[in-house]
């Protein structure tokens, strides 16, 4: 029901508090998904003491997840523009309790994977619907802050993982119980959704769906999969995913070997990295709302998070200050998140949002899934400093791709315009 009084000025007629609502509860939503993103790797110490296992089979952990992910992502994005996006957002919340639990009762790599798994499914829709929520239930001139809030609520789950399991684990000097833990923080987040659950409606709402024009040819809904703008925006996702994939996973342990920083410091370098991303995405949603040309707002963000990321690796600095370094590269990549929701958005044909955000996130899963791995095995051979030269090289290739991008959402608006 749309509230009786406003509580600051309109956009485009909608009032804010109509618009505030979906855009907080999505932000919940996803921040619990990036949550559950690092179930497993904050715990690898803990693992690989319990179980005798190494960083390259963690690695496969990360991959198990994100494949599953990755697939039922592009899945997920029909499902989403068929029955709607808030009945599948209740089943993914459902499957990351269910991945809470097999992590508790876990006794060896196996348990681990089936909790991989069933996180990976819980995972696999949520982007496709919390985009396709946004786009119907936001004003268009707040998408772009709806975006920031959205990426924000990302980097805030990511940075809040490690700190909640190895904060519970301390305190109650079991591991098991973290993970009980997590159960019960989905369970409250469910609750939440389901008292606000009119607000996520996405059968109507502030903004009404595409309408498509009388006599239009009716598409094909495999069509949109012959655009060149979806799959390079696909790559782009490929490309930053496998640069935040070493970072994530990875960049505390590459410290301590190059710089010998204590793992307890380290392992705030990925927190503190997603908090300067959180902050970059603050300034990111006001960029995204101002500049016409997105991807060279992009393209100068990554390249200065790559720059940054490639000295921290170098040795060049000391081990204190290449950690600094490290987390502020994640103010970089925070500033392009919403020109890159809004870029995909622009290239987004009307009436396929969730099938098109599907299958372009689908190439983070699949970022996620291939990079984990393999930065897994270079700390495995002794070569520390990959991890982040690794990293740059990623987000330069995802620069050139976000620049394709932009040139091809850019031609038919200057060919309509001439």
């Amino acid at each position: 029901m749309a509230p009786t009084s406003v509580s600051a000025p309109d956009a485009g007629g909608v009032p804010l508090r109509q618009d505030a609502r979906p855009i907080a509860l999505i932000g919940l939503a996803h921040g619990t998904s990036h949550f559950f993103h690092l179930l497993l790797p904050p715990l690898f110490p803990v693992f690989i003491r319990e179980f005798g296992l190494g960083y390259s089979e963690l690695g496969l952990l990360v991959t198990t997840f994100f494949v599953i992910s990755g697939i039922g992502q592009a899945l997920s994005g029909f499902l989403v523009d068929r029955v709607g996006a808030r009945p599948m957002l209740f089943v993914a919340l459902s499957c990351f309790v269910a991945a809470s639990l097999a992590a508790a009762s876990a006794a060896g790599w196996g348990g681990l994977a089936l909790a991989a798994v069933l996180a990976g499914l819980g995972n696999a829709s949520f982007h496709p619907v919390d985009f396709t929520i946004l786009n119907k239930r936001v004003s268009q001139a707040r998408l772009g802050h709806a975006f920031s809030v959205h990426g924000i609520s990302g980097n805030l789950g990511w940075a809040l993982a490690p700190v909640f399991l190895a904060g519970v684990t301390a305190a109650t000097g079991s591991w098991r119980l973290a993970y009980v833990g997590t159960a019960l923080f989905a369970l409250v987040v469910v609750a939440v959704l389901a008292l606000n659950r009119d607000a996520l409606d996405d059968r109507f709402g502030a903004i009404a769906p595409h309408a498509r024009q009388p006599g239009a040819a009716v598409e094909h809904p495999m069509a949109f999969l012959r655009l060149p703008s979806v799959w390079l925006c696909f790559a782009f996702f490929f490309w930053t995913t496998a640069a935040l994939s070493a970072i994530q996973s990875f960049a505390g342990p590459a410290l301590q070997q190059l710089y010998g920083l204590p793992l307890s410091l380290t392992a705030f370098v990925v927190t503190g990295y997603m908090l300067f991303g959180a902050a970059g995405m603050v300034v990111g949603g006001f960029v995204a709302s101002r500049v016409a040309r997105l991807e060279r707002a992009i393209g100068w963000a990554m390249a200065a998070a790559a720059a940054m990321l490639f000295v921290a690796g170098s040795g060049w600095l000391p081990g204190m200050a290449a950690a600094a370094l490290a987390a502020l590269a994640g103010f970089g990549t925070g500033l392009a998140g919403p020109s890159r929701d809004m870029l995909i958005k622009r290239a987004t044909p009307p009436g396929a949002t969730g099938r098109v955000y599907g299958t372009v996130y689908s190439g983070l899963d699949i970022g996620f899934a291939l990079a984990a791995p393999v930065f897994g095995a270079l700390l495995d051979h002794g070569q520390p400093a990959g991890v982040f030269y690794g990293a740059a090289a990623a987000l330069a290739c995802g620069v050139a791709s976000a620049s394709l991008v932009g040139l091809r959402v850019a031609r038919p608006a200057q060919v309509a315009a001439a």
